[in-house]
């Protein structure tokens, strides 16, 4: 296994944690790469409609799997996500596949074939570090990562927030599905609670700044990385 204790910046967390743009945030701001793990399920996903099987089906995912030319940039700044030589930047945010992700990821044997991409990639990596996000980053990815955080709020307010962001829907069909995929990969992997030896940064009642802020004091104590 590649060795992590210096590549990796650890942080999982539940669906409208802010994850994402947290993370985003804190590697532009110490110069760090960035890797959305989501997003590379979200390219199986396609990849595996885009074949015509069944998300369904474990051993069509897993054959899909096997097969996967994905292409993930690590520049906070280049979300750009291709699968061999098509850009699904957007198509992996479509409808049919948000719906078809957790069936994918929910496959034991997939999950540790994308989890050696991610460790690829890291180790590879023109930066110092990589701010790694999802679900089972701190506690199987990267266990011996120097800085693992769990990044978490309140069921109402990730619900409010991600309302905000999709201005069509409302507060109740968006908590809803929230509830519906965090209990679905709940099942899979446990990121509601801290393992042992990762950090709870609890944005309920912190604005975006300021959770930018907690996440980047966390990283500072434990591995010495000076703001930018």
């Amino acid at each position: 296994m590649t060795d992590m204790t210096t590549d990796f910046i650890a942080i999982d967390g539940p669906a409208g944690s802010g994850k994402s743009s947290v993370s985003k945030a804190v590697a532009r701001k110490l110069g760090f790469g960035y890797l959305d793990t989501g997003s590379a399920y979200r390219a199986l996903a396609w990849h595996v409609l885009d074949r015509g099987a069944d998300t369904a089906d474990a051993d069509a995912v897993l054959a899909a799997a096997s097969d996967f030319p994905v292409r993930l940039g690590l520049d906070p700044d280049d979300r750009t996500v291709r699968v061999g030589e098509t850009d699904v930047t957007q198509a992996i945010r479509e409808p049919r596949v948000s719906g078809a992700v957790s069936g994918v990821a929910r496959v034991p044997a997939v999950r540790e074939q994308v989890n050696v991409l991610f460790r690829t990639l890291v180790a590879e990596a023109p930066y110092d570090a990589v701010v790694v996000e999802g679900r089972d980053i701190t506690t199987v990815v990267a266990p011996d990562a120097p800085v693992r955080i769990l990044l978490t709020a309140a069921p109402e307010v990730r619900a409010a927030r991600r309302a905000g962001e999709l201005a069509r829907e409302s507060a109740e069909t968006v908590a809803a599905a929230l509830h519906k995929r965090d209990a679905s990969d709940s099942a899979v992997v446990d990121f509601l609670n801290a393992a042992e030896g990762v950090e709870v940064v609890d944005s309920t009642d912190l604005d975006f700044t300021q959770t930018i802020d907690a996440v980047l004091a966390v990283i500072e104590r434990l591995r010495g990385a000076p703001r930018g």
